[in-house]
């Protein structure tokens, strides 16, 4: 059951979700999150500056990421930020043979990080089974796609749009605001026909909101579990860790780590990294540790 709001109130909270649905494969996420490897077909990501551009490098890099354990492949075209445009076609051909590749190569839920509907679409026919969409649903044909293909959607905060810079974002209420537009996002993907086992939630770390304010969203992810949904956390070197510690994006590792762990820890259950090895061994730690825990509970209840 998702969480229910009342205008101008937080929402009730709901049960955290336990079940995650990535193209008929069920997933138990009561207490073991799933790591989403990134993958970046563009010239000019963020972190890696375009070093899996190269074909051999892209290949090389999806190798990786397998061996060192990630349970979904995230690949993107087009990068979040300002940058010049990439248009659809574009993004087209750096994505499909992408998708294509990776269904064919390994045994593993393929997720594009478009916010395209046709681009979606064209991914859904090649393999993918996981529309990440940081745009909020902004294209009015997204959540039908998603649906006729049996695909699972990610549901974004965003507070204006993709690739807009947005350097001082004002909120009235941080958490009640962001919970809420969830929840319609949620709340659209279900109208579609989209299982609440296929929706996803992401607070959207440093998509128009200060490092502050990505930090109150970081520590509020119980709050986030509670609308019901599985919550991602996209967290992964991101702006906001550099500015709190004053690091350059090279020495936001161990940062990284630790908002992984805090996220795990208040109920995130989808973990998209660049260091899959390493956040695989924080998630393996903090499974054994909230199964005992829950092992505990039932014992107590036992008694």
């Amino acid at each position: 059951m998702a969480a229910t709001t009342v205008a101008g109130a937080m929402p009730t909270p709901a049960p955290p979700a336990t079940t995650l649905d990535l193209g008929g494969r069920r997933y138990d996420i009561a207490h073991r999150a799933l790591v989403m490897g990134i993958l970046n077909r563009t010239p000019d990501s963020f972190f890696d500056k375009g070093a899996t551009w190269d074909w051999d490098a892209f290949w090389a890099r999806a190798d990786q990421i397998v061996a060192e354990g990630a349970d979904i492949l995230d690949v993107g075209a087009v990068k979040a930020g300002p940058g010049p445009e990439v248009t659809e076609s574009e993004e087209m051909d750096r994505l499909l043979p992408a998708v294509v590749g990776l269904v064919e190569r390994f045994d593993l839920p393929v997720s594009v990080d478009t916010w395209r509907a046709s681009v979606a679409e064209e991914s859904y026919g090649a393999g993918a089974v996981l529309g990440n969409d940081i745009s909020g649903f902004a294209d009015p044909e997204y959540l039908r796609v998603a649906a006729a293909h049996g695909a699972a959607v990610v549901a974004t905060h965003i507070r204006l749009a993709p690739r807009v810079p947005d350097p001082e974002p004002v909120y009235t209420d941080l958490v009640g605001e962001v919970s809420a537009f969830l929840l319609d996002r949620a709340e659209r993907a279900l109208a579609a026909g989209i299982p609440p086992e296929r929706v996803v939630v992401d607070a959207g770390l440093d998509l128009g909101k200060t490092a502050g304010q990505s930090l109150e969203l970081l520590r509020s992810s119980a709050a986030l579990a509670g609308l019901g949904y599985p919550l991602l956390l996209s967290a992964s070197n991101k702006t906001f860790l550099g500015v709190i510690l004053d690091l350059e994006i090279t020495e936001r590792r161990e940062a990284t780590a630790a908002a992984h762990a805090l996220g795990i820890t208040l109920g995130c259950r989808v973990v998209r990294a660049h260091d899959v090895r390493g956040t695989c061994r924080v998630r393996d730690m903090l499974a054994a540790i909230l199964e005992a825990r829950s092992e505990d509970g039932r014992s107590e209840e036992a008694r």
